[in-house]
């Protein structure tokens, strides 16, 4: 029997991508504050965006699911639910990482009823639910 992929809600990506940016803000502060970098500064603001790409790359691309999208049951995947690759998983945190602003103004022009960002259609990717 098939089973049925249900595309995750907008809310529920919202609240996985804000517990991912907390827990990532954490370990940012304490890096700020170790290497005397000021959290305004282009320094600051590019390290919490490489941390977040890292991070979104490392645990999506192994397991398809950040801390944040374990907790709300949410996974990304691939068109069909099949596992992404690392592949993947760096183009699709690019856009969450670097470009969020772009990436979702072009989600909400073009790419709603699928609820892709920009990032997920360029990497051929879909957060779907794991709670059936």
């Amino acid at each position: 029997m098939d089973e049925i992929i249900v595309l995750s809600s907008w809310e529920d990506r919202f609240w996985a991508w804000l517990i991912d940016v907390l827990l990532m803000g954490i370990l940012w502060h304490g890096i700020l504050i170790v290497q005397k970098i000021g959290a305004s500064s282009l320094n600051g603001i590019f390290l919490l965006s490489a941390l977040l790409f890292i991070y979104w790359t490392a645990l999506e691309g192994y397991r398809g699911q950040s801390l944040g999208k374990m907790i709300l049951n949410i996974v990304v995947t691939g068109p069909l639910g099949e596992n992404i690759r690392f592949r993947d998983a760096a183009v699709e945190a690019f856009g969450k990482a670097f470009l969020l602003p772009l990436d979702c103004l072009v989600c909400l022009c073009a790419l709603r009823e699928r609820r892709q960002r920009l990032f997920n259609k360029i990497s051929n990717t879909i957060v779907i639910n794991l709670r059936g």
